[in-house]
């Protein structure tokens, strides 16, 4: 019980601790101090490269509401593309350079007509004469393109019916009484004959209708219809009516 109470407890509040005990306190101050000195100096260097960074715009004053501009739109825009333009060669300044009268182009042409064309295309060939001479014959058939009853012809005018046979009434339809309506279909060449009939909606009864209306159309005469100036085969259909005359 005769030992010191430091001696007992490991010498725990000895004199020797209480000198380290300023010497870490000082080595403690100094470092916090030195790490604060480092934080504010890397601050201060972000700061100054962030300003250089910085673009400063003039500010625009608004005194009315109309210095403010219509708001932009909501509207989805089309992505604009850009076409290049063609590069135009710079005109040529300078003195013109004479020409010769046979390379001058002449101004005044006169534009062929409609038959001057159709004449240039298909000219009339002459037979050559008998006088010996070395004549270049063209051979140009004379067959006509016939169309199909149902294919279509464009044309610049219709043919037109310009004598209609009356057709025979059938002498058996004609005692019963029977009236009938029949469609005819007619093809006309270029000279305006037809060609070829047919019927394109019966009468529906057997009575020879049909067949005198088929009679009639084939002894037909028309104006031929016109395409580019020049006559050409065409379908044509008209109806045929079979009709009693009143006696009374």
């Amino acid at each position: 019980m005769d030992k010191p109470l430091n001696a007992m407890y490991g010498g725990y509040g000895a004199y020797e601790m209480k000198q380290t005990y300023q010497r870490n306190m000082l080595a403690g101050t100094l470092f916090g101090l030195i790490l604060v000195v480092l934080i504010v100096g890397v601050i201060a260097i972000i700061r100054m490269i962030g300003e250089e960074d910085t673009i400063y715009m003039q500010p625009t004053l608004i005194k009315t509401i109309a210095d403010l501009g219509p708001p932009p739109t909501v509207a989805k825009q089309k992505p604009r593309v850009d076409i290049a333009q063609p590069k135009r060669a710079a005109p040529r300044v300078g003195i013109p350079k004479p020409v010769a009268d046979d390379e001058v182009v002449d101004d005044d042409v006169m534009i062929a007509s409609r038959d001057e064309l159709a004449e240039i295309v298909a000219p009339d060939i002459t037979t050559p004469t008998s006088d010996g001479g070395d004549d270049f014959v063209v051979a140009i058939p004379d067959d006509e393109y016939m169309p199909a009853p149902d294919e279509f012809v464009p044309v610049e005018i219709n043919a037109e019916m310009i004598f209609e046979q009356i057709p025979e009434y059938p002498r058996l339809a004609k005692q019963a009484g029977m009236e009938a309506v029949v469609w005819i279909k007619a093809l006309v060449d270029k000279d305006g004959d037809v060609k070829k009939a047919m019927v394109l909606r019966s009468s529906g009864s057997k009575a020879g209708f049909d067949e005198a209306a088929v009679e009639a159309a084939n002894k037909c005469k028309y104006k031929p219809a016109i395409q580019n100036g020049r006559p050409v085969a065409v379908w044509v259909s008209y109806q045929v009516e079979f009709v009693l005359e009143d006696t009374n």
